[in-house]
């Protein structure tokens, strides 16, 4: 996270970023909630494999912020789901103005920040986004205090090194 933190100091970046990020996630799993399998009679979506291999991953970073996460992913596959659910033409249009206006705030927030995005440098920062975000509301609420102290301390020290 802290690498990310890096890129993501500017209040008019962040800002962008919780608009962002949020969109460009559901504009992902408005086709990938089309393929699916049936397992004992529950329908298994590519979105929802997606968000269990997220997910692993931030049960694995932090419980408290995966926890959160779970709950902001299962609405954004519930959104996505009844998007797809519309029809392909009406999804697809959804899946272009949600991504592409995503992206563009993502950029616009770069411009404020005068930094490149941190995918850039590291392709998986992509997959950093959404927690760090998460993380930035815990921290924003008075929780998690040593965990962002030490985020962004290190992220000081990767921006002067730079």
């Amino acid at each position: 996270m802290a690498t990310y933190a890096a890129y993501h100091q500017d209040a008019r970046n962040k800002a962008t970023h919780f608009v962002g990020v949020p969109l460009i996630m559901l504009a992902l799993l408005v086709p990938l909630s089309w393929p699916n399998i049936d397992i004992f009679g529950f329908k298994i979506t590519a979105a929802m494999l997606l968000a269990a291999a997220l997910l692993a991953y931030y049960f694995v970073l932090d419980l408290a912020l995966a926890v959160a996460m779970l709950a902001v992913l299962g609405a954004l596959i519930w959104l996505a789901e009844l998007i797809a659910a519309g029809g392909a033409a009406r999804a697809w249009t959804w899946f272009g103005a949600l991504f592409i206006g995503g992206w563009i705030l993502q950029l616009v927030g770069h411009a404020f920040e005068g930094r490149r995005p941190a995918l850039v440098d590291n392709l998986f920062q992509i997959f950093v986004a959404p927690i760090f975000l998460c993380a930035e509301i815990f921290f924003a609420l008075g929780y998690k205090g040593r965990l962002q102290e030490a985020v962004q301390r290190r992220a000081m020290e990767m921006r002067t090194a730079t």
